[in-house]
């Protein structure tokens, strides 16, 4: 207990030796330096994934003197990017912190985050590498990349492909609500065989209980793979993309010439999933922060 009754290390208000706004005596090396922990404080809320923290917590997690921490969430509290609860001296993130994160989410466009990703794993593999979304009960091709080699696979934009069929769909609707719900998962076969009467030579729908024991394993495993499945002589793995509130929200996948993916090393899979993480954690995945090293330990 502080003096005064406060609890965890508090020091009032008015008792506050300053704030971010002055000019540093140690001039621009200690601004950056000033501005760095602030960004640290802030980071260390959603690190350490609690609604609020004290002050004595803070220092402690970021190796810092409660002083220090005390002038940093002043200033933050001055412009609305931490709250201090008034019965437990406690902080949280404030209602400016909500506005910047929610203006990040805006700006998100997972085509422009996913292209950069594309090209990498289409030149690491060698074969093509696609981007496809969900629209209704269908799936579409939204972006491909193709290799610089003699027989490569390409996919036709746009175009609806059954939400059932081949690893892009499969890894999609692995993690669907509709893939635990058998009334939803009737539905999307049906609107599938209504998509494949219009393209001969597309495979036939699969039963409800395969499907859901493939979808099953597609969830252990992280990825999916199909074999001549959608296109005879084509192959092709994909994984997911998930969101902010851990929503699947699009899908890659490599692809290409069958006899290229019986025998595919689980290097090319780790490839793939690696890409998925690193482009779900800009759009704020939690999971796949932590697993890229976005919540590393900090200095």
């Amino acid at each position: 207990m502080a003096p005064g009754g406060r609890p965890d290390g508090v020091v009032g208000d008015e008792e506050a030796g300053g704030t971010l706004q002055g000019r540093p005596a140690g001039g621009a090396g200690q601004t950056v330096a000033t501005v760095t922990r602030a960004a640290d404080v802030l980071a260390y809320f959603c690190d350490a994934r609690r609604r609020d923290l004290g002050i004595t917590e803070i220092a402690a997690g970021l190796r810092m003197s409660k002083a220090s921490v005390h002038r940093i969430l002043a200033s933050l509290r001055s412009r609305g990017l931490v709250e201090l609860a008034p019965d437990t001296h406690r902080y949280s993130l404030g209602p400016l912190a909500m506005r910047l994160g929610l203006a990040y989410l805006d700006a998100l466009d997972v085509r422009a985050l996913a292209a950069p990703e594309l090209r990498g794993l289409s030149q690491c593999t060698g074969e093509t590498a696609t981007l496809s979304v969900r629209v209704g009960d269908a799936r579409v091709y939204v972006d491909q990349v193709t290799p610089a080699r003699e027989v490569i696979m390409s996919v036709t934009l746009g175009a609806p492909i059954p939400l059932y069929l081949g690893a892009s769909s499969k890894a999609l609707l692995a993690w669907l609500p509709e893939a635990a719900d058998d009334a939803a998962l009737a539905r999307i076969i049906r609107h599938g065989k209504a998509i494949s009467r219009r393209r001969p030579g597309s495979s036939a729908a699969p039963g409800m209980r395969a499907l859901g024991g493939e979808l099953a394993d597609i969830r252990a495993r992280g990825w999916a793979r199909s074999l001549g499945e959608r296109h005879p002589g084509a192959g092709s793995i994909a994984a997911p993309l998930f969101d902010h509130q851990n929503n699947v929200v699009a899908v890659f996948s490599i692809c290409g010439p069958e006899e290229r993916f019986r025998d595919l090393d689980d290097q090319s899979a780790r490839m793939l999933v690696a890409a998925c993480r690193r482009v779900s954690a800009r759009l704020g995945h939690v999971p796949s922060c932590e697993a890229v090293g976005m919540f590393g330990p900090r200095p």
